[in-house]
């Protein structure tokens, strides 16, 4: 499948929210369609122009937004200055719903991948009479051991690159939470050690998502001003759990009992391994869990299967409403198998 054809907003602005924060947003597609919001991953990395492409502009309402601190958002998180004590996962969920009744709209499909995984986990357990269907990509929870895994148990994969990702840090915290002290880093008096902070990050970022088939460095870590802003708001939120309690959105699936969603997860995401995603899936019984063996952390395949998921959302009646939906079946991307959107129930 490819992606929708490229357009442009057909209504887009600035939500003041709380704290002096401004939140960008805009809507594409069709104003009587089907409402949708994508949030996307990070946290940090901002809504890009091609996220625009995974809806169907006949049918849906899709609502896109940049997050607290970066984007189009104001303040940046790669201005120093900017104070993240107001930029936590509740105040984000409240951001969410401000937008959400700024906008007229009841009730949506909530999409997002990676970090926006977690957030849409939490603002769904929040509000889900407010939540029609989720489809969600490269799944994570927000917990501790996620966060461990990916800034220090991979060093078991890639110990050389390990070492020079830990190098920045005062050989007294290394046995520490190392995205709090990368944040330290990131405030640093001193432009160079902030600076060379981001870089090692990103540096770190780019590898563990290195072993898919055909992978290439991403470009957005390039732009100094993108580095900071990201760097500055993943390592604030994983410094602090992602504000969330150990094991808050696994234990509280009983909220989303109901609600419809389709797991989208790549057998090559070493940065996220699927027993997170496998985890879920047996927690949410109208769930289904999409494995795609040639994708990893969002490439190969992956946003194929994700704009797959998204469409199912266009079903009459809306997908997984039936017992049959707690059946779980692993679709895998290899000659013959089933497209996810025709498959049966996971």
């Amino acid at each position: 499948m490819d992606l929708f054809p490229a357009i442009e907003p057909y209504n887009s602005g600035q939500l003041p929210v709380s704290d002096a924060n401004s939140l960008y947003w805009e809507t594409v597609g069709t104003p009587t369609g089907l409402p949708i919001i994508y949030l996307h991953g990070g946290p940090g990395s901002g809504c890009t122009l091609g996220m625009r492409r995974f809806f169907d502009p006949s049918v849906f309402r899709a609502v896109l937004f940049d997050q607290r601190g970066c984007g189009r958002s104001t303040p940046r998180a790669d201005d120093p200055a900017t104070d993240l004590s107001a930029n936590t996962t509740d105040q984000l969920i409240a951001d969410i719903e401000s937008l959400r009744e700024r906008l007229g709209i009841q009730r949506w499909v909530v999409a997002g991948v990676s970090w926006g995984v977690s957030l849409g986990l939490a603002y769904a357990q929040a509000h889900p009479d407010r939540v029609i269907g989720m489809a969600l990509g490269a799944i994570t929870s927000g917990r501790r051991m996620e966060v461990e895994w990916i800034t220090r148990d991979m060093r078991r994969i890639f110990p050389r690159e390990w070492e020079r990702f830990v190098e920045p840090v005062p050989e007294a915290e290394r046995d520490g939470n190392l995205a709090a002290a990368y944040a330290r880093l990131l405030v640093h008096p001193d432009v160079d050690v902030r600076e060379n902070a981001a870089l090692r990050w990103c540096e770190w970022e780019d590898t563990h998502v290195s072993l898919v088939p055909g992978w290439k460095p991403s470009p957005r870590y390039q732009d100094p001003a993108f580095r900071m802003m990201f760097t500055r708001l993943v390592t604030h939120y994983w410094g602090h759990d992602c504000f969330l309690a150990e094991n808050q959105l696994l234990d509280g699936m009983n909220r989303l009992a109901g609600i419809p969603a389709i797991l989208v997860h790549g057998r090559y995401d070493v940065s996220g391994p699927l027993d997170t995603a496998w985890e879920l899936s047996h927690r949410w019984e109208n769930s289904r869990l999409v494995v795609i063996d040639d994708a990893g952390h969002g490439d190969g395949s992956f946003t194929n299967h994700l704009v797959a998921a998204i469409n199912t959302f266009t079903e009459t009646p809306p997908p997984h409403t039936k017992p049959r939906a707690i059946e779980r079946k692993i679709c895998s991307q290899t000659p013959g198998a089933e497209h996810p959107q025709q498959s049966s129930t996971n």
